[in-house]
Protein backbone atom coordinates (compact mmCIF):
# COMPACT_ATOMS: atom_id res chain seq x y z
CA UNK A 1 0.00 0.00 0.00
CA UNK A 2 1.07 3.55 -0.65
CA UNK A 3 2.67 5.41 2.18
CA UNK A 4 1.05 8.17 4.17
CA UNK A 5 2.61 11.06 6.05
CA UNK A 6 1.77 9.33 9.34
CA UNK A 7 3.37 6.04 8.25
CA UNK A 8 6.50 7.93 7.23
CA UNK A 9 6.66 9.61 10.62
CA UNK A 10 6.16 6.41 12.65
CA UNK A 11 8.09 3.95 10.44
CA UNK A 12 10.40 1.51 12.24
CA UNK A 13 13.80 0.46 10.80
CA UNK A 14 13.29 -1.19 7.42
CA UNK A 15 12.38 -0.55 3.77
CA UNK A 16 8.93 0.78 2.82
CA UNK A 17 7.64 0.92 -0.76
CA UNK A 18 5.40 3.79 -1.83
CA UNK A 19 5.02 2.64 -5.44
CA UNK A 20 6.69 2.93 -8.85
CA UNK A 21 10.11 2.49 -7.29
CA UNK A 22 9.86 5.18 -4.59
CA UNK A 23 11.03 3.77 -1.25
CA UNK A 24 11.59 4.98 2.30
CA UNK A 25 14.66 3.55 4.06
CA UNK A 26 14.80 3.77 7.84
CA UNK A 27 18.03 2.84 9.63
CA UNK A 28 18.49 1.55 13.17
CA UNK A 29 19.80 4.98 14.11
CA UNK A 30 16.40 6.43 13.21
CA UNK A 31 17.62 8.32 10.10
CA UNK A 32 15.25 7.96 7.19
CA UNK A 33 15.77 8.78 3.51
CA UNK A 34 13.99 8.64 0.17
CA UNK A 35 15.33 6.52 -2.71
CA UNK A 36 13.95 6.04 -6.20
CA UNK A 37 14.86 2.66 -7.71
CA UNK A 38 14.50 2.25 -11.48
CA UNK A 39 16.02 0.77 -14.58
CA UNK A 40 18.34 2.97 -16.67
CA UNK A 41 20.20 1.74 -19.76
CA UNK A 42 19.48 -1.86 -18.86
CA UNK A 43 20.64 -1.79 -15.24
CA UNK A 44 19.03 -0.99 -11.92
CA UNK A 45 20.06 2.26 -10.30
CA UNK A 46 19.12 3.95 -7.03
CA UNK A 47 18.67 7.73 -6.95
CA UNK A 48 18.75 9.43 -3.55
CA UNK A 49 16.06 12.07 -3.03
CA UNK A 50 17.10 13.38 0.36
CA UNK A 51 16.27 12.89 4.03
CA UNK A 52 12.67 12.28 5.01
CA UNK A 53 13.20 14.85 7.77
CA UNK A 54 13.66 17.52 5.10
CA UNK A 55 11.67 16.15 2.16
CA UNK A 56 7.97 15.43 2.67
CA UNK A 57 6.17 12.48 1.07
CA UNK A 58 4.55 14.77 -1.47
CA UNK A 59 7.89 16.39 -2.35
CA UNK A 60 9.53 12.97 -2.70
CA UNK A 61 6.76 11.85 -5.09
CA UNK A 62 7.18 15.01 -7.14
CA UNK A 63 10.98 14.54 -7.27
CA UNK A 64 10.54 10.90 -8.29
CA UNK A 65 8.16 11.88 -11.09
CA UNK A 66 10.64 14.47 -12.34
CA UNK A 67 13.45 11.89 -12.38
CA UNK A 68 11.27 9.42 -14.33
CA UNK A 69 10.60 12.10 -16.95
CA UNK A 70 14.34 12.76 -17.30
CA UNK A 71 15.09 9.07 -17.81
CA UNK A 72 12.33 8.73 -20.43
CA UNK A 73 13.88 11.71 -22.24
CA UNK A 74 17.26 9.95 -22.34
CA UNK A 75 18.85 12.15 -19.67
CA UNK A 76 21.12 10.66 -17.05
CA UNK A 77 20.02 12.23 -13.73
CA UNK A 78 23.32 11.37 -12.00
CA UNK A 79 25.33 13.05 -14.74
CA UNK A 80 23.06 16.09 -14.59
CA UNK A 81 23.54 16.36 -10.84
CA UNK A 82 27.31 16.04 -11.24
CA UNK A 83 27.23 18.75 -13.89
CA UNK A 84 25.24 21.09 -11.66
CA UNK A 85 27.84 20.69 -8.90
CA UNK A 86 30.80 21.21 -11.26
CA UNK A 87 32.50 24.60 -11.09
CA UNK A 88 33.41 25.81 -14.59
CA UNK A 89 36.19 28.43 -14.66
CA UNK A 90 36.23 31.50 -16.86
CA UNK A 91 38.22 31.43 -20.11
CA UNK A 92 41.12 33.38 -18.61
CA UNK A 93 41.51 31.02 -15.67
CA UNK A 94 41.32 28.01 -18.02
CA UNK A 95 43.88 29.59 -20.36
CA UNK A 96 46.35 30.27 -17.57
CA UNK A 97 46.02 26.70 -16.28
CA UNK A 98 46.50 25.43 -19.85
CA UNK A 99 49.59 27.64 -20.17
CA UNK A 100 51.12 26.25 -16.97
CA UNK A 101 50.44 22.68 -18.09
CA UNK A 102 51.97 23.05 -21.57
CA UNK A 103 54.77 25.63 -21.29
CA UNK A 104 57.54 23.22 -20.28
CA UNK A 105 57.51 21.83 -23.81
CA UNK A 106 57.97 25.23 -25.49
CA UNK A 107 60.96 27.35 -26.37
CA UNK A 108 61.62 30.15 -23.88
CA UNK A 109 60.45 32.86 -26.28
CA UNK A 110 57.04 31.20 -26.61
CA UNK A 111 56.44 31.54 -22.85
CA UNK A 112 55.99 35.30 -23.15
CA UNK A 113 54.38 35.36 -26.59
CA UNK A 114 51.67 32.82 -25.75
CA UNK A 115 50.33 34.42 -22.60
CA UNK A 116 50.94 38.05 -23.63
CA UNK A 117 48.90 37.62 -26.82
CA UNK A 118 46.03 36.33 -24.68
CA UNK A 119 46.35 39.23 -22.24
CA UNK A 120 46.41 41.80 -25.02
CA UNK A 121 43.73 40.50 -27.36
CA UNK A 122 41.59 37.78 -25.75
CA UNK A 123 41.13 38.17 -21.99
CA UNK A 124 39.67 41.72 -22.20
CA UNK A 125 36.84 40.38 -24.40
CA UNK A 126 36.05 36.83 -23.19
CA UNK A 127 38.30 36.32 -20.17
CA UNK A 128 35.41 36.20 -17.69
CA UNK A 129 33.07 34.10 -19.85
CA UNK A 130 32.72 30.50 -18.57
CA UNK A 131 34.95 28.38 -20.78
CA UNK A 132 32.12 25.98 -21.60
CA UNK A 133 30.15 28.85 -23.12
CA UNK A 134 32.85 30.07 -25.50
CA UNK A 135 31.94 29.18 -29.07
CA UNK A 136 33.01 30.10 -32.60
CA UNK A 137 30.94 33.29 -32.51
CA UNK A 138 32.90 34.61 -29.55
CA UNK A 139 36.18 33.66 -31.21
CA UNK A 140 35.22 35.61 -34.34
CA UNK A 141 34.48 38.65 -32.16
CA UNK A 142 37.96 38.36 -30.63
CA UNK A 143 39.77 37.99 -33.95
CA UNK A 144 37.84 40.44 -36.12
CA UNK A 145 39.67 43.60 -34.90
CA UNK A 146 43.14 42.12 -35.57
CA UNK A 147 42.54 39.61 -38.39
CA UNK A 148 43.76 41.92 -41.17
CA UNK A 149 46.00 44.27 -39.17
CA UNK A 150 48.26 41.62 -37.61
CA UNK A 151 47.34 38.46 -39.53
CA UNK A 152 50.17 36.23 -38.33
CA UNK A 153 49.45 37.01 -34.68
CA UNK A 154 45.71 36.55 -35.26
CA UNK A 155 46.24 33.07 -36.71
CA UNK A 156 48.41 32.11 -33.75
CA UNK A 157 45.76 33.37 -31.33
CA UNK A 158 43.15 31.24 -33.11
CA UNK A 159 45.36 28.18 -32.56
CA UNK A 160 45.93 29.11 -28.92
CA UNK A 161 42.21 29.57 -28.23
CA UNK A 162 41.63 26.14 -29.76
CA UNK A 163 44.29 24.67 -27.46
CA UNK A 164 42.59 26.20 -24.41
CA UNK A 165 39.17 24.85 -25.39
CA UNK A 166 40.59 21.37 -26.03
CA UNK A 167 42.33 21.53 -22.65
CA UNK A 168 39.01 22.51 -21.05
CA UNK A 169 37.36 19.48 -22.65
CA UNK A 170 40.05 17.17 -21.25
CA UNK A 171 39.58 18.72 -17.79
CA UNK A 172 35.85 18.07 -17.96
CA UNK A 173 34.87 21.75 -18.17
CA UNK A 174 33.39 21.36 -21.65
CA UNK A 175 31.16 18.54 -22.84
CA UNK A 176 32.58 18.50 -26.37
CA UNK A 177 35.85 19.30 -28.11
CA UNK A 178 36.24 22.71 -29.71
CA UNK A 179 34.95 23.07 -33.27
CA UNK A 180 36.57 26.22 -34.65
CA UNK A 181 36.83 25.28 -38.33
CA UNK A 182 33.99 27.66 -39.17
CA UNK A 183 35.73 30.67 -37.60
CA UNK A 184 37.65 31.59 -40.76
CA UNK A 185 34.38 31.62 -42.72
CA UNK A 186 33.23 34.48 -40.53
CA UNK A 187 36.34 36.56 -41.22
CA UNK A 188 37.66 38.26 -44.38
CA UNK A 189 40.32 36.54 -46.43
CA UNK A 190 43.83 37.44 -45.36
CA UNK A 191 46.14 38.62 -48.11
CA UNK A 192 49.31 39.09 -46.09
CA UNK A 193 52.58 38.11 -47.73
CA UNK A 194 55.53 36.55 -45.95
CA UNK A 195 57.88 39.27 -44.71
CA UNK A 196 61.47 38.18 -45.22
CA UNK A 197 64.32 39.66 -43.21
CA UNK A 198 65.71 42.61 -45.12
CA UNK A 199 69.22 41.94 -46.33
CA UNK A 200 72.15 44.03 -47.42
CA UNK A 201 73.04 43.18 -51.06
CA UNK A 202 75.97 40.78 -50.99
CA UNK A 203 77.96 43.12 -53.26
CA UNK A 204 77.95 45.76 -50.47
CA UNK A 205 79.10 43.47 -47.67
CA UNK A 206 82.90 43.47 -48.34
CA UNK A 207 83.05 47.26 -47.89
CA UNK A 208 81.04 46.99 -44.69
CA UNK A 209 83.31 44.20 -43.38
CA UNK A 210 86.36 46.37 -44.08
CA UNK A 211 84.75 49.20 -42.14
CA UNK A 212 84.16 46.88 -39.18
CA UNK A 213 87.71 45.53 -39.28
CA UNK A 214 89.38 48.95 -39.39
CA UNK A 215 87.26 50.50 -36.63
CA UNK A 216 88.20 50.08 -32.97
CA UNK A 217 87.76 46.43 -32.07
CA UNK A 218 84.90 45.74 -29.68
CA UNK A 219 83.03 42.66 -28.54
CA UNK A 220 80.05 43.69 -30.65
CA UNK A 221 82.14 44.16 -33.83
CA UNK A 222 83.88 40.83 -33.28
CA UNK A 223 80.51 39.13 -32.83
CA UNK A 224 79.01 40.70 -35.95
CA UNK A 225 82.01 39.82 -38.15
CA UNK A 226 81.99 36.24 -36.77
CA UNK A 227 78.26 35.98 -37.47
CA UNK A 228 78.69 37.13 -41.07
CA UNK A 229 81.71 34.91 -41.78
CA UNK A 230 79.79 31.84 -40.61
CA UNK A 231 76.32 32.83 -41.92
CA UNK A 232 74.79 31.86 -38.57
CA UNK A 233 71.97 33.36 -36.54
CA UNK A 234 72.89 36.13 -34.12
CA UNK A 235 71.75 34.12 -31.08
CA UNK A 236 74.07 31.27 -32.04
CA UNK A 237 77.01 33.69 -31.92
CA UNK A 238 75.92 35.58 -28.81
CA UNK A 239 75.57 32.42 -26.73
CA UNK A 240 78.59 30.56 -28.09
CA UNK A 241 80.95 29.21 -25.40
CA UNK A 242 84.57 28.11 -25.63
CA UNK A 243 83.73 24.44 -25.02
CA UNK A 244 81.95 24.39 -28.41
CA UNK A 245 85.13 25.40 -30.25
CA UNK A 246 87.85 23.08 -31.57
CA UNK A 247 90.52 25.50 -32.74
CA UNK A 248 92.96 22.76 -33.76
CA UNK A 249 90.49 21.40 -36.31
CA UNK A 250 88.74 24.71 -36.99
CA UNK A 251 85.33 23.32 -35.99
CA UNK A 252 82.48 24.95 -34.08
CA UNK A 253 79.90 22.46 -32.81
CA UNK A 254 76.63 24.11 -31.81
CA UNK A 255 74.49 21.80 -29.63
CA UNK A 256 70.96 21.03 -30.76
CA UNK A 257 69.39 22.80 -27.79
CA UNK A 258 70.68 26.11 -29.17
CA UNK A 259 69.60 25.49 -32.75
CA UNK A 260 66.23 26.39 -34.24
CA UNK A 261 65.80 22.88 -35.67
CA UNK A 262 66.98 21.32 -32.36
CA UNK A 263 69.72 19.39 -34.20
CA UNK A 264 73.46 19.71 -33.58
CA UNK A 265 75.13 21.87 -36.22
CA UNK A 266 78.83 21.61 -37.09
CA UNK A 267 80.35 24.77 -38.57
CA UNK A 268 83.68 24.56 -40.46
CA UNK A 269 85.55 27.73 -39.52
CA UNK A 270 87.39 29.79 -42.12
CA UNK A 271 90.80 31.26 -41.34
CA UNK A 272 89.16 34.66 -40.87
CA UNK A 273 86.72 33.24 -38.29
CA UNK A 274 89.54 31.41 -36.49
CA UNK A 275 91.54 34.65 -36.36
CA UNK A 276 88.70 36.36 -34.49
CA UNK A 277 88.52 33.46 -32.03
CA UNK A 278 92.26 33.54 -31.40
CA UNK A 279 92.04 37.19 -30.48
CA UNK A 280 89.01 36.59 -28.27
CA UNK A 281 90.85 33.70 -26.56
CA UNK A 282 93.46 36.11 -25.29
CA UNK A 283 90.70 38.25 -23.78
CA UNK A 284 88.77 35.38 -22.17
CA UNK A 285 87.87 35.38 -18.47
CA UNK A 286 87.54 31.57 -18.33
CA UNK A 287 88.12 28.55 -20.57
CA UNK A 288 84.45 27.61 -20.68
CA UNK A 289 82.65 30.97 -20.61
CA UNK A 290 80.91 32.94 -23.33
CA UNK A 291 83.12 33.96 -26.23
CA UNK A 292 81.42 37.23 -27.08
CA UNK A 293 80.94 38.72 -23.65
CA UNK A 294 82.65 41.34 -21.55
CA UNK A 295 82.72 39.14 -18.46
CA UNK A 296 82.31 35.64 -19.89
CA UNK A 297 78.95 35.17 -18.17
CA UNK A 298 76.45 37.57 -19.69
CA UNK A 299 75.95 37.52 -23.50
CA UNK A 300 75.83 40.77 -25.42
CA UNK A 301 72.38 42.13 -26.17
CA UNK A 302 70.63 41.04 -29.36
CA UNK A 303 70.51 44.75 -30.25
CA UNK A 304 74.29 45.24 -30.04
CA UNK A 305 74.94 44.00 -33.57
CA UNK A 306 71.87 45.75 -34.96
CA UNK A 307 73.12 49.04 -33.50
CA UNK A 308 76.37 48.65 -35.45
CA UNK A 309 74.33 48.55 -38.65
CA UNK A 310 72.40 51.66 -37.66
CA UNK A 311 75.57 53.51 -36.59
CA UNK A 312 77.03 52.78 -40.02
CA UNK A 313 74.03 54.45 -41.61
CA UNK A 314 72.62 51.18 -42.96
CA UNK A 315 68.85 51.38 -42.83
CA UNK A 316 66.43 48.51 -43.18
CA UNK A 317 68.95 45.66 -43.31
CA UNK A 318 69.01 43.17 -40.44
CA UNK A 319 71.70 40.95 -38.97
CA UNK A 320 69.65 37.89 -39.93
CA UNK A 321 69.58 39.22 -43.49
CA UNK A 322 73.27 38.38 -43.95
CA UNK A 323 72.20 34.74 -44.18
CA UNK A 324 70.00 35.64 -47.13
CA UNK A 325 72.86 37.58 -48.70
CA UNK A 326 75.08 34.51 -48.29
CA UNK A 327 72.45 32.39 -50.07
CA UNK A 328 72.27 34.85 -52.97
CA UNK A 329 76.07 35.00 -53.24
CA UNK A 330 76.43 31.20 -53.21
CA UNK A 331 73.78 30.84 -55.93
CA UNK A 332 75.11 33.56 -58.21
CA UNK A 333 78.87 33.51 -57.65
CA UNK A 334 79.72 29.85 -56.97
CA UNK A 335 79.10 26.41 -58.45
CA UNK A 336 78.32 24.78 -55.13
CA UNK A 337 75.01 22.86 -55.09
CA UNK A 338 72.10 24.48 -53.25
CA UNK A 339 72.11 21.57 -50.78
CA UNK A 340 75.58 22.56 -49.57
CA UNK A 341 74.55 26.17 -48.96
CA UNK A 342 71.36 25.00 -47.22
CA UNK A 343 73.41 22.74 -44.96
CA UNK A 344 75.72 25.65 -44.15
CA UNK A 345 72.65 27.56 -42.98
CA UNK A 346 71.40 24.52 -40.97
CA UNK A 347 68.18 24.48 -42.97
CA UNK A 348 66.06 21.35 -42.61
CA UNK A 349 64.84 19.63 -45.76
CA UNK A 350 61.07 20.00 -46.06
CA UNK A 351 60.84 16.62 -47.82
CA UNK A 352 61.12 14.07 -45.01
CA UNK A 353 61.85 11.17 -47.36
CA UNK A 354 64.69 13.08 -49.00
CA UNK A 355 66.01 14.09 -45.59
CA UNK A 356 66.04 10.45 -44.45
CA UNK A 357 68.22 9.39 -47.36
CA UNK A 358 70.52 12.41 -47.46
CA UNK A 359 72.50 11.84 -44.29
CA UNK A 360 75.73 13.59 -45.32
CA UNK A 361 76.53 16.98 -43.79
CA UNK A 362 78.77 18.02 -46.73
CA UNK A 363 81.44 19.05 -44.22
CA UNK A 364 84.36 19.09 -46.69
CA UNK A 365 82.38 20.97 -49.31
CA UNK A 366 81.06 23.38 -46.72
CA UNK A 367 84.61 24.07 -45.53
CA UNK A 368 85.51 25.03 -49.10
CA UNK A 369 82.35 27.14 -49.42
CA UNK A 370 82.93 29.05 -46.19
CA UNK A 371 86.58 29.68 -47.08
CA UNK A 372 85.48 31.10 -50.40
CA UNK A 373 82.84 33.26 -48.69
CA UNK A 374 85.43 34.63 -46.26
CA UNK A 375 87.78 35.36 -49.16
CA UNK A 376 85.00 37.23 -50.95
CA UNK A 377 84.20 39.29 -47.84
CA UNK A 378 87.82 40.27 -47.35
CA UNK A 379 88.60 41.10 -50.98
Amino acid sequence: MALTALKVKNAKPGRYVDGRGLCLFVKESGSRSWVLRMQHNGRRRDYGLGSALDVTLTEARDAAAALRRQVRAGIDPVAERRKSRKVVPGFEMAARECYEALKDGWKNQNYRNWISSMENHVFPLIGRKPVDQVDSTHVVEVLAPIWLDIPDTARKILQRIGAVLDFAHIKGWREEEAALRSVRKGLPRQTDKVEHFKAMPYADIPAFMKELATASLTTGRDALRFTIYNAVRSSETRKAVWTEIDLDNAIWTIPGKRMKAKETHVVPLSNAAVSILCRRWKLRTSDDGLIFSNNGEKPISDMTMTKLLRDAGIKGATVHGFRSAFTDWAAEKTDFPKEVADKALAHKLSNQVEAAYRRTDFLDKRRQLMAKWAGYLDC
